[in-house]
């Protein structure tokens, strides 16, 4: 688990997928340190195969497909540990979805992944795609990370045009 000021971020990878544990948390660390409304957050990547997140996304998006990430805002804090920093939710990852996804794209998986965390990250923070205004101000907080990150922005379009925007 990272803990900075900023963030903490445990990472549950019970089936040892090939990650750079330490960059998804350099991700999800760049894109919070955007938004000064998130100080110190928590969150938990979970990186699991494709069969539990198709089960996941049937069972909350009535979609019977795996994808590449879902984001599960959490609850608020109840009164009595309100001032503790604040759990924003999970982000769960299908590694062998995402893995065949930037193979076929021709991108890094590391850095296929770590825009996975910027992007569920963003979704957890209250961003979405689901207009066009909405689309332009979460790219725009999505290039940003990314640039703090040294990832491609010409990772961005390639998923677009893949279904990505279908998943959450």
């Amino acid at each position: 688990m990272m803990t900075t000021q900023r963030c903490s971020v445990d990472i549950q990878n019970d089936q040892g997928y090939a990650v750079d544990e330490a960059r998804l948390q350099m991700a999800a660390a760049a894109t919070l340190a955007q938004h000064p409304t998130a100080p110190a957050a928590s969150l938990t990547i979970v990186i699991t195969d494709d069969e539990t997140v198709r089960r996941l996304n049937r069972q909350f998006r009535d979609v019977d497909a795996p994808t590449d990430v879902l984001s599960f805002l959490a609850d608020p804090l109840p009164p009595e540990i309100a001032d503790e920093p604040p759990y924003l939710g999970d982000l769960i990852i299908a590694y062998p979805y995402a893995a065949a996804q930037a193979r076929r794209e021709g991108h890094a998986l590391q850095d296929s992944l770590a825009l996975l965390v910027v992007h569920g990250v963003l979704h957890l923070l209250g961003y979405d795609h689901d207009t066009e205004e909405n689309r332009a101000a979460m790219w725009a907080a999505q290039a940003q990370a990314l640039a703090t990150l040294n990832i491609p922005q010409d990772i961005v379009p390639t998923l677009e045009g893949s279904g990505h925007d279908d998943a959450h």
